[in-house]
């Protein structure tokens, strides 16, 4: 019941800068973490950023310095500020939410939004 929405994706030359967006929408949850994965072709899909409810975050080495995430509990969306950004960092980004299905008492699922490309020139 939850359907997470990517925007913001596209074509950028490299040392330019892009930002993603990712909503959350649905009925009976509560999210806990958020975050963005990435997968390249020909490649398996990683992290690169989570955030917790309180603000916590963690990255991918390769991105640390270049990329922010970031989010706005009120609106279930996430962010990703990516600067700085290199032709290794073309992929398709997904966003990631791990949830609360409060129908439940103890209930827990993750969610994926269906990809965004992000394509950096050199």
């Amino acid at each position: 019941q939850v359907q997470l929405v990517e925007s913001g994706g596209g074509l950028v030359q490299g040392g330019g800068s892009l930002s993603l967006s990712c909503a959350a929408s649905g009925s009976a949850f509560d999210i806990v973490t958020m975050g963005w994965h990435r997968q390249a072709p020909g490649k398996q899909r990683e992290l690169v950023a989570t955030i917790t409810p309180g603000g916590s975050t963690n990255y991918a080495d390769s991105v640390k310095g270049r990329f922010t995430i970031s989010r706005n509990n009120a609106k279930n969306t996430v962010y990703l500020q990516m600067n700085s950004l290199k032709p290794e960092d073309t992929a398709v980004y997904y966003c990631y939410a791990y949830v609360r299905l409060t129908a439940w008492v103890h209930k827990y699922d993750d969610y994926w939004g269906q990809g965004t490309q992000v394509t950096v020139s050199s």
